[in-house]
């Protein structure tokens, strides 16, 4: 029979495990303890000669063999929340309050709301923050990692040793926690992390860390809490009772590092690129910006989209408040902000969430489940309720913190399917045996409900390039209650039948009909991505058949059809002006060819089709509801002709598009009233480049019946171009 373990065993079995930084509740052993009728303070600072108790002028005794110093004694003398003095290497001298002798500082029902997957704010627990105990500054440290022996905060004010500030753990909720009185905003950290079982130590950013270093440095940083002065009531008011659905909606997609750069080739800042983009967004009519994703990403080349700061603005264009700045002067020039968010993976680098504790935390630990090969990357464990709180307020952080109107979801198609890019036998069915991922299904219904709870007239928007049904209807009718879904159909059958020569397109017609019979099942948005110009797809310009003149002449054309067509739009960055070659993200846009005629003449083009569409309710008021679309004529595929009426708002509006480059005379159509009718748009006007063909601003109807419809004019359509007729008031 072993002999029971005495007191003083038990102590120095704890400060073994102290010393090989091993332990999992330093609380035990450091800060100060009852040790019969007398009190002991003891303190770990390793590499120092001496230590004293501040408050009472006493020296304390070092731990032979260890940098473990102890006082004993009577301590009624000793205030509760007591300072050491040392003279650290540089021969400065340190006076700070022990973190050792503070209580716990995080509540059971922010660790009981988060191990529930229900605490919409976990990022005001999680993560470094600035907090005051006891009337004493410090900062407050978070993290989640069940499997851990032990975690400590590193950084530049401990040398990055993770002995000298260990953490305690909260029971068995996988939260660890430490104040560290006296500390400042804006300093480096990491936490170093002993998993329990293999030993393995791991150096990780923080995964709520809200500040990051600039790349290729990759630590945290505390973030300064000084409040920003928001300026934008007005918007965020009017934003809460709009009826979107209603309302125009063109979104200018930006990559910020690649938009525009300084006369160095240099980043610019927030700020700067809020003034710069304001101006050129207001002069080419669009009324949203979108953003890829600045969520802070190591590698430029990933575009933003593998994410390693779930909450942190990157740090490549400035701080936090110089980001709270962009949207803020976006919303004050009535310019709406969204950005793209990606939780449908996460990158493999060592520093951020991959085998977080040294197991699979936020992933799957069968890579079946938990990994995308194609991409590199790694897939969330959304059955976790702990991971998905980490993505639900993540989504929340952007909406509340930054006022951003809205997400748009990267690859939910990924997410939805167990299948998606994997060979046979390389996936994992669900529990009824099917390729349905039911974990993300519910994650995703969720996430819509609580950001359209939480933030009313914010969007969520869904990349998602499947057939799967009701995306963005109500979660209570069965839907993933997404606001919007980008119509990739729409696109690739728009791109495909404009890539071809005009004389084989009458053989394709149908590449622009079809879309019609789907284009109400959702709520859509029509996206000329940046998805569309890169990766040898070549840039929208030059996938248009034909001379140069064809060339842009095909471009407008096709921008007449997407800008009348059913649903919001969205338009990659160059697009707007004809970018001759495939987006760079290394370098800026080629702002150049704005001083040719036809480059400026297409930039002049988009900005008078978003006003047309700003301003004509018949263009935008049922993007999503059949009643503002009617057929006028799909059948003329002999001439490559279209013709459509859009209707909303007591206005009307006729669309006839003509992708031949041949002028058709005394072309017929039907409208739906008699009276003047108006030339509000021609994409072959000389102010855009074209050749002037058109029927000089009006043009009588007649009482001649045609195409079902009472009246009818007789027109002329110019060539590769597309014209818009809406009836003088």
């Amino acid at each position: 029979m072993e002999p029971i373990p005495t007191a003083a065993a038990s102590i120095s079995e704890s400060l073994q495990r102290l010393l090989d930084a091993r332990h999992h509740d330093p609380f035990n052993v450091l800060g100060l303890h009852k040790a019969g009728k007398e009190s002991v303070v003891r303190v770990y600072i390793p590499s120092v000669a001496s230590v004293e108790l501040t408050d009472i002028g006493a020296e304390m005794t070092r731990i032979p063999g260890s940098d473990i110093f102890e006082w004993r004694g009577d301590t009624t003398a000793l205030p509760e929340r007591y300072q050491l003095s040392w003279c650290d290497s540089r021969g400065e001298q340190i006076t700070r309050h022990d973190p050792y002798c503070f209580p716990p500082q995080i509540g059971d029902l922010d660790m009981h709301l988060f191990g529930e997957g229900r605490h919409r704010h976990a990022y005001r627990m999680l993560g470094a923050h600035p907090h005051t105990a006891d009337g004493i500054d410090g900062v407050r440290f978070c993290t989640w990692a069940p499997a851990a022996e032990r975690v400590s905060i590193v950084g530049d004010f401990n040398s990055w040793d993770g002995r000298t500030h260990p953490m305690r753990v909260r029971g068995g909720s996988g939260i660890w926690e430490l104040f560290i009185p006296d500390l400042q905003p804006g300093i480096n950290y990491k936490f170093e992390i002993c998993n329990r079982d293999s030993g393995e130590i791991l150096l990780k950013s923080d995964p709520y860390g809200q500040q990051f270093e600039m790349r290729p440095e990759t630590a945290s940083i505390v973030r300064d809490y000084e409040s920003y002065g928001w300026g934008d009531e007005s918007w965020i008011e009017t934003r809460a009772k709009r009826e979107w659905q209603h309302e125009p909606m063109s979104t200018y997609e930006v990559h910020l590092s690649s938009w525009q750069l300084d006369d160095e080739g240099n980043f610019l800042n927030y700020r700067e690129l809020a003034h710069r983009l304001v101006d050129y967004v207001e002069q080419t009519g669009f009324t949203h910006i979108e953003l890829l994703p600045i969520t802070e990403h190591p590698f430029d080349g990933s575009w933003g989209y593998q994410t390693i700061g779930y909450y942190a603005p990157t740090s490549r264009f400035g701080t936090p408040d110089d980001f709270r700045y962009f949207v803020d002067y976006c919303h004050q020039h009535g310019i709406g902000v969204l950005l793209d968010w990606a939780p449908g993976h996460f990158p493999k680098d060592a520093h951020g969430l991959a085998n977080f504790d040294g197991t699979a935390l936020y992933e799957h630990e069968d890579p079946r489940l938990g990994e995308h090969r194609d991409w590199g990357t790694l897939i969330f464990n959304y059955g976790r309720n702990e991971v998905k709180n980490f993505l639900i307020a993540s989504a929340v952080y952007w909406l509340e913190e930054f006022h951003i109107d809205g997400l748009r979801v990267d690859a939910v198609a990924s997410m939805l399917y167990l299948d998606y890019s994997r060979e046979e036998g390389d996936w994992l069915p669900n529990r009824y045996g099917g390729n349905e991922n039911l974990e993300a299904i519910d994650f995703l219904r969720e996430l819509n409900e609580v950001t359209h709870g939480e933030h009313p007239g914010t969007l969520m928007i869904a990349e998602e390039s499947t057939s799967w049904p009701q995306v963005t209807r109500p979660t209570w009718v069965g839907g993933l209650g997404f606001s919007m879904k980008w119509n990739m159909g729409w696109m690739h059958d728009s791109l495909d039948y404009m890539s071809k020569d005009p004389i084989h397109r009458h053989f394709h017609h149908e590449r622009l009909t079809f879309g019609l019979l789907y284009a109400f099942s959702e709520n859509f948005v029509l996206p000329f991505s940046h998805d569309e110009v890169v990766h040898g797809k070549g840039s929208m310009l030059g996938k248009m058949p034909g001379d140069e003149w064809q060339r842009f002449a095909n471009l407008r054309l096709l921008y007449t059809y997407y800008f009348t067509y059913p649903g919001k739009k969205l338009l990659f960055m160059g697009s707007e002006f004809a970018q001759g070659g495939e987006w760079n993200h290394d370098r800026a846009l080629d702002w150049w060819l704005l001083d040719s005629p036809l480059h400026n003449g297409m930039k002049q083009g988009v900005g008078d089709l978003n006003r047309l569409y700003r301003e004509l309710p018949a263009l935008h008021h049922h993007d999503f509801d059949h009643s503002g679309f009617d057929w006028v004529d799909c059948h003329d595929a002999s001439q490559s002709v279209l013709a459509y009426q859009r209707s909303g708002g007591g206005k009307e509006a006729v669309i006839i598009l003509n992708f031949t480059p041949v002028p058709r005379e005394n072309y017929r159509i039907g409208l739906p009233c008699g009276g003047r009718w108006r030339e509000a748009f021609n994409s072959d006007s000389h102010f855009y480049g074209g050749s002037d063909i058109g029927n000089s601003g009006t043009i009588e109807a007649e009482a001649t019946p045609w195409m079902n419809r009472e009246h009818s004019i007789a027109l002329t359509l110019p060539p590769l171009a597309g014209v818009v007729l809406v009836p003088e008031d």
